[in-house]
């Protein structure tokens, strides 16, 4: 057992606090403790020629598409509940890894760009694809039970793409269409049919998103230039319209004026990026900067998080110890009212909530972790404490955008929702008090089943209860003591659950207005049927 230091600004009796352990087999993943590794997950990929992409999308037989109304925008919810990383919350909320990190020191190599040129175009296929591991039946709903939901529709991809695949990041449900990027281009689908609805052609390499948009559907991407060399193409898009707005390049003013990736995070009329060596935050409307700080006095923000009408900032102090401070920022001007800093050797991970400020920190050099929970004012409200093997899966995790929309845990106003599980699985969701720290409740997956949280409101959680090998899964929602959850959609076994089932490995999901969305977040490019995005419905 280890005595974790006090952070040096944070005691208000002077007081240390006491630590837990734990361990985590793996090393520590990367945060913002020094600059940020690329968060693009093709930064090595060989060039390939282009090919023209197909999509196809798969017809539903007898079962055809239900009628509800349209989805309201969800964030992007990134769940790999079978080969998440494993955590452990000691007694009072520290932990500890085992292991060691052999390769944290940032890459500054600029990836090659992969090209693959055709438009996707949906088209109706003739359901003998094989994206789903096995042939994909015409009718997704064979083997469908009395009492089940329906499988709405699929639509797979045929694409010809370099060995460490295509990106196919992001899910967004605004409106009634459901957005997925798929290599340079924005497609948006019918919720209810999976017909395209738009396509936009960004024409260049997107290297910055995030699963954040507004509620009348706006959100910034990130793309290349015209040669591909740097990452400094500002767009706004409409997801609701299926409309680029403005493009602006994105002045560099930090150490490197280059980049092969960046961070995105948007709350109101602001949106901050991030990349290697430098920040700076903008007027969504306008795409105009509203503050950066690139110089080296005090404490730097490298990178921040936004969202519920709050932004806060990750900064690199300049100390001898190059502690980290998690610092409130003004939306408009950046300046900052409370601080908090991290005991030496801490650095964020990942953000699971801005408001209230759930933060999860570990220590590269002893690996440590704390999930810690800060009130309005930047004091230390709580660290999280139980036992169990918390899945987190952020930071540096190849589908996660920066410190935000990674892993597959979500927090109200009062409570944190955090899967944990044996063999890296989320057998159970267990809820923890922000305001204690302590465990409220656990609700257990049940036999071959995992847990995963999806959105928590009002006291209430919604979760996705999948089935493993072929076991069809359900949508249920938690009640605020945790007692047993109403079960909101049964999605369909025989055939569908195949599909579904396959999907478990690494997905972004959404659930809205009665509709369930399972998509892939990267494509392998063999030229092969692969599936790209799932709905059910009633």
């Amino acid at each position: 057992m280890t005595e974790l230091p006090q952070p040096p600004n944070q005691s208000p009796n002077g007081s240390p606090t006491p630590s837990g352990y734990g361990h985590l087999p793996g090393p520590p993943q990367q945060g913002y403790g020094v600059p940020p590794q690329g968060a693009n997950p093709y930064a090595q990929q060989p060039a390939y020629p282009p090919q023209p992409p197909t999509v196809q999308q798969q017809p539903v037989g007898p079962g055809g598409p239900g009628s509800g109304a349209a989805p309201k925008r969800k964030p992007a919810l990134l769940i790999a509940a079978s080969v998440a990383a494993v955590l452990v919350l000691g007694g009072v909320g520290y932990v500890a890894f085992s292991g060691e990190d052999k390769d944290a020191k940032p890459v500054a190599q600029e990836p090659t760009d992969p090209k693959p040129s055709g438009a996707p175009s949906v088209d109706k296929g003739d359901g003998n694809g094989n994206g789903a591991g096995s042939a994909i039946p015409t009718d997704l709903n064979q083997g469908r039970k009395p009492g089940e939901d329906k499988a709405l529709w699929l639509n797979t991809v045929k694409m010809e793409g370099p060995g460490a695949g295509i990106p196919a990041r992001g899910l967004w449900v605004v409106g009634d269409s459901v957005v997925k990027t798929v290599d340079k281009f924005v497609i948006g689908y019918g919720v209810g049919d999976g017909k395209e609805k738009w396509k936009i052609d960004l024409r260049a390499e997107i290297c910055g998103i995030t699963g954040q948009a507004t509620p009348d559907g706006r959100t910034v991407m990130v793309v290349k230039n015209a040669d591909g060399s740097n990452c400094n193409q500002m767009k706004l898009l409409d997801l609701k319209a299926g409309k680029e707005g403005w493009t602006k390049e994105l002045a560099m003013e930090g150490l490197f004026k280059t980049a092969a990736s960046a961070t995105v995070t948007l709350d109101g009329d602001t949106f901050a990026l991030a990349w290697m060596g430098g920040q700076s935050a903008h007027r969504l409307s306008t795409g105009d900067k509203l503050f950066s700080d690139a110089g080296p006095e005090g404490c730097k923000p490298m990178t921040y998080a936004a969202g519920n009408n709050k932004m806060i900032a990750v900064a690199l102090c300049m100390d001898a110890d190059k502690t980290i401070e998690i610092q409130d920022a003004d939306p408009n001007t950046g300046k900052k009212t409370w601080s908090y800093r991290l005991p030496k050797g801490f650095q964020v991970n990942a953000v699971y909530s801005v408001s209230p400020t759930v933060v999860d920190a570990a220590n590269r050099d002893t690996g440590q972790r704390s999930i810690l929970v800060l009130d309005e004012k930047g004091q230390k409200r709580s660290t999280l404490a139980g036992d169990g093997n918390f899945l987190v899966n952020c930071g540096g995790s190849s589908t996660s955008e920066g410190l935000q929309n990674c892993g597959n845990s979500v927090v109200d106003a009062d409570t944190a929702y955090i899967p944990s599980g044996d063999k890296a699985t989320g057998s159970e969701i267990v809820a923890f008090d922000l305001g204690t720290g302590k465990i409220k409740w656990r609700a257990k997956a049940g036999d071959r089943k995992v847990l995963v949280p999806l959105e928590a409101a009002n006291g209430r959680l919604t979760a996705y209860r999948a089935g493993l090998v072929d076991q069809p899964g359900e949508i249920v929602s938690f009640p605020a003591d945790g007692s047993a959850p109403t079960t909101l959609m049964k999605l369909p076994s025989g055939a569908s659950a195949r599909i579904e089932s396959s999907f478990l490995t690494s997905q972004s999901a959404a659930y809205k207005d009665g509709r369930f969305f399972l998509s892939v977040t990267r494509l392998a490019g063999d030229n092969k049927d692969e599936k790209l995005l799932m709905a059910f419905g009633k």
